[in-house]
């Protein structure tokens, strides 16, 4: 483990005590990148969910968390591409990591089932749920080529300022920014794509349950067979693999009220909406700092990916959730292999 770093979902969840508002969600997640920071951890990363009270349209946030820190990473774990359009996103991409100093690393995917039916249709994409999966890879695809910076558009014989002969490319372009996206893969065989079309991989806390072993095992072969790919396209620069996982240290009385008893102790096999095949949902790491290492030490995806990302609760608000973080930074990552 080379990198490790925090996701939110940046939920607020009004008239319930903790983050009760956009307001209070938006402010406390560059708060609490601020804090990470401050503490030497390497990436403040946040989900894009639509018709939901958290995350969501994350440029904005990424451009304010910029101007607050001078060396964290700020990524996205994952930007639904079922919403976006390919030429917009990578205008607003662009613009994102120019202001951030190229510390952007963007996360695209599929997305999971959302709070609507066929949501993406009130963005303007007419499209059956077995139509949009194609298309969101299609779009990232289109997004990947974008910024890379292409001359591709065709230029007006009057324009209204001058400008060189030839092609024209969507502005901002932004050096580097095509070898910082992220696929979010669900199985190998998305993870096999990805690596073909020279994207960086994602794997979250569940994977398409593709054989009978322990979650963690089958996330890291998801990753050994993305490397595989990786190393038969050829590519011309090292990809990064990444996994995320809920580890929630207790060292103190609050955190065992509030933790004790929320945790799914073991793993789980389930199906979501729309997918034919089961999905196994990974285990959420709940105990003394001490016994949590030892699991984790065991967990072979985490061995085989260069970075992590800790889910947090982040209703709980910035000091609590800073608190659990420089545990995890001082007492346990150590042992898993930072640094």
């Amino acid at each position: 483990m080379k990198k490790l770093g925090f996701l939110s979902f940046g939920f607020w969840q009004p008239h319930v005590a903790g983050v009760q508002s956009a307001k209070e969600s938006y402010e406390q997640s560059v708060d609490l990148a601020v804090e990470a920071e401050k503490m030497g951890m390497d990436g403040a990363w946040y989900r894009v969910h639509h018709f939901a009270k958290q995350s969501a349209s994350p440029f904005p946030l990424l451009s304010a968390i910029g101007q607050r820190t001078s060396k964290i990473e700020i990524g996205t774990a994952i930007i639904d591409m079922r919403y976006e359009n390919p030429y917009m996103m990578a205008e607003n991409a662009g613009i994102t990591d120019i202001l951030t100093q190229n510390r952007i690393q963007l996360g695209v995917g599929r997305g999971a089932p959302e709070q609507v039916q066929d949501g993406w249709k009130y963005f303007g994409y007419d499209f059956s749920e077995e139509e949009i999966k194609e298309i969101a890879r299609e779009r990232t695809l289109e997004f990947l080529k974008l910024v890379k910076g292409p001359h591709f558009a065709e230029p007006n014989p009057q324009p209204m300022f001058p400008q060189a002969p030839g092609l024209l490319s969507l502005e901002p372009y932004s050096e580097g920014l095509s070898q910082r996206i992220w696929w979010g893969a669900g199985s190998q065989s998305t993870a096999i794509w990805a690596a073909k079309m020279g994207m960086n991989l994602q794997s979250s806390t569940l994977v398409t349950y593709e054989s009978k072993e322990p979650f963690h095992i089958q996330q890291a072969n998801q990753l050994r067979a993305y490397k595989e790919a990786w190393k038969e396209a050829g590519h011309n620069f090292e990809p990064r693999t990444l996994v995320t996982r809920s580890i929630l240290p207790i060292t103190n009385d609050l955190e065992r009220r509030i933790l004790v008893g929320s945790e799914q102790s073991q793993d789980e096999v389930g199906y979501l909406a729309h997918h034919q095949n089961p999905t196994i949902f990974g285990r959420t790491y709940v105990g003394e700092p001490e016994d949590l290492v030892k699991d984790l030490q065991e967990d072979e995806a985490i061995r085989e990916a260069d970075t992590v990302l800790l889910t947090i609760p982040s209703t709980l608000g910035v000091e609590f959730n800073a608190h659990m973080l420089e545990t995890i930074v001082k007492d346990m990552a150590p042992d898993l292999g930072w640094r």
